[in-house]
Parts: C-alpha cells; structure tokens; sequence
C-alpha cells in the first residue's frame, strides 16, 4: 500500500511539473535576434492591461523551464498579475548553455545577446500592454551576470534588478578573463566600476535600483563579488558604499544602501553557508516558494519573494524592515541635529 501511495505522489508530482512546464509558451519571431536566443513567456490568468513585466535569466546548464517555478516566479507571477519573461540561451551560443555575459559582442547596447532580450521585452510590450514603468529583470550566476549587462546597457527600460551569484559589468570582455573574475575575483574602485556603466550608454538617470544576492560559501563565483557589485551600483546611484542600514532575515545578513531621499536604491542578502545557487524556502506560506534542484538552494529564504518586495511587487508597499528603518531614522535625527547646530551657527555669526 505504501508504494501504491509513493508511486501515486511520484505521477502527481509529474504531472504538476508537466502543467507548469505546458504554461510555458515559446515565442517566434520577436525582432532580428542576433544573439540567437529562445523566447518563452508565462502569463497569469486574466493579466491586466499594464502589467509589470519580470525578466528572469536562468544559470549555465539550465533552462527557461528550469527556472520558472523552481525558483518561485511562477508564483510571483501568478499574484502580482505580472508577465513574466524567460529567454533561453542555445548550445550552439554556449556549450553549457551559459548567457555570454563576457563576450564583447554580446554584452554592448544595439548588439549580440543584450540586444536580443531587449527585443524580446519590446515584443511583451507590444502584445500585452506592459507598464513601461514597471519592468525589472533578475538571473542566477551567468544569468545574473547577464542581469548587469542589461541594467547597464538599457537603464532606462528597467525601474529594478536582483543579480544572484553575478557579477558586475564588464568584468571581463573574453573567457580567461571571466575565470578570473568569477574565481578569485576583480578589485576594483567604486569610481572604475561605476564608469563601466555609465560608459554602456547615453543615459543620466534614474537608475534601477539593485538587488544583490550571493552564498557566503559559493565556490563557482566568489561572494567577493557581491561586494563589488555594491561598489558598482551605488557609485552609479551617487550613494556611500558603506551601509545604512543591516538587519537579518530568515537568519540571513541584509544591509541596505539609501540615497539622500532616505531610499533604498541597492541592498544586499548574504546567504550564511549556501554555495552556488538561487536561495528558496519550499512551502505554503507567503513567504515561501520553490522546489530545491541543482542550483537552487533551500536556504530558508525564498529570494523571489523578497526580490519582488524590493520592486513594490508585492500585495502592499514595500515596508522597510524595522532595524533598517530605525537604524535610518536614528540617521536622520542626528543629521537634523547636526544641521540645526549649523544654522545655529551661522545665525550667531550673522548677528
């Protein structure tokens, strides 16, 4: 009876991941594609006209349909009533079917690869009406690399992005070059690395804001680079890279990066003792989502979610979490003091 039982939960589980993989639709024919990338797309029941539209970039040896309800945007989807969007690498690009976040005919604007999902966005924009302001893209290691190549080579089409266990942009434009970059890693300043992306186009702003993710324990690409992400994208905000604000999530170290409007415009998530891989947190919950498989972790922690509460796509505002907004509040006050004493002074002076 209990192998019945077993067998029976086995074909269920099968056919749930069939139906999942079913509502996935490949798209044809969405521009000239001269990086030669798959288009496929994943639309909630009933979307609404101005959707917000999530791009998300699966790893090496993965797929679109690898990375859909694995890693929780299905779900994501599904209550957000966004579109969601999966492009596809082919081996005949990358063996290991690795987006070519390093070659420099993929990584400009108007070329190769970057140029190819960014037709495939134009494409979702045209068929379903999608918010212009509210399109956001987000991938794992080469796809999270890629997620560079894309907030920096066509800022103006996102309002954010999540890069886990990637890397900045143009750490390296050939493959030697990105062995070294993934493992042990570029140290470069803040000011280097934030006029790789301001160079990538004519854009001055608003910038997206930035998402970083990465495993305190991940061997492939070394967590260093998350710190150099977070020099990258808060000198291109114009913002500190020291810190405002840090907390712990799900047991998970969490800081926060604000402009001098009190916004957070960068944060990070470092995940204590995961290797390589996008965190989940597998369940019912609302804070839950995923199914673990090679390169997506149960951590305890489902970044999907947090990732879409970061771009206000969750079910209400993005509230800042409470050591965060004390620790900013704390701030201001002091800075309040500060200039108070200042006009005090200079009163005193003019007197």
């Amino acid at each position: 009876m209990k192998r019945i039982f077993a067998t029976a939960a086995v074909l269920v589980i099968a056919a749930a991941n069939n139906l999942w993989a079913q509502s996935l639709q490949e798209v044809i024919g969405f521009g000239s594609n001269p990086g030669n990338l798959r288009m496929f797309k994943y639309l909630p029941s009933a979307l609404p006209a101005n959707a917000p539209l999530i791009v998300a970039l699966h790893g090496c040896k993965q797929s679109a349909s690898a990375y859909d309800t694995e890693t929780g945007w299905v779900g994501i989807a599904d209550k957000a009533k966004a579109a969601l969007l999966l492009p596809q690498q082919q081996s005949a690009n990358n063996f290991n079917m690795c987006f070519n976040w390093f070659e420099a005919g993929d990584i400009e604007s108007g070329e190769g690869e970057a140029l190819s999902i960014k037709q495939m966005i134009d494409k979702m924009k045209e068929t379903h009406a999608i918010d212009p302001a509210r399109i956001f893209v987000t991938g794992l290691s080469a796809g999270g690399a890629m997620t560079s190549v894309m907030l920096a080579t066509y800022p103006e089409v996102f309002a954010g992005g999540a890069i886990i266990a990637g890397l900045p942009y143009k750490c390296a434009t050939s493959m030697p070059q990105a062995f070294g970059c993934m493992n042990p890693g570029k140290d470069l300043t803040p000011a280097t690395w934030g006029s790789l992306v301001r160079s990538a186009s004519s854009y001055n702003g608003p910038w997206p804001k930035v998402s970083i993710w990465h495993g305190s324990a991940d061997s492939t690409v070394s967590p260093t680079n998350a710190q150099e992400l977070v020099d990258q994208w808060t000198n291109v905000h114009g913002i500190d890279k020291t810190a405002d604000g840090q907390d712990t999530v799900h047991g998970h170290d969490h800081k926060v990066f604000i402009d001098t409007d009190g916004t957070v415009r960068v944060e990070t998530y470092i995940i204590a003792g995961m290797g390589h891989g996008t965190p989940i947190s597998p369940g019912p919950g609302d804070e839950q989502c995923g199914t673990a498989g090679q390169w997506i972790i149960d951590a305890g922690i489902c970044s999907s979610y947090h990732i879409a509460e970061f771009w206000g796509l969750g079910s209400s505002p993005l509230p800042t979490p409470h050591p965060v907004r004390d620790q900013l509040l704390e701030r201001m006050e002091k800075l309040k003091e500060h200039l108070n004493e200042l006009e005090a002074k200079i009163r005193h002076i003019n007197q």
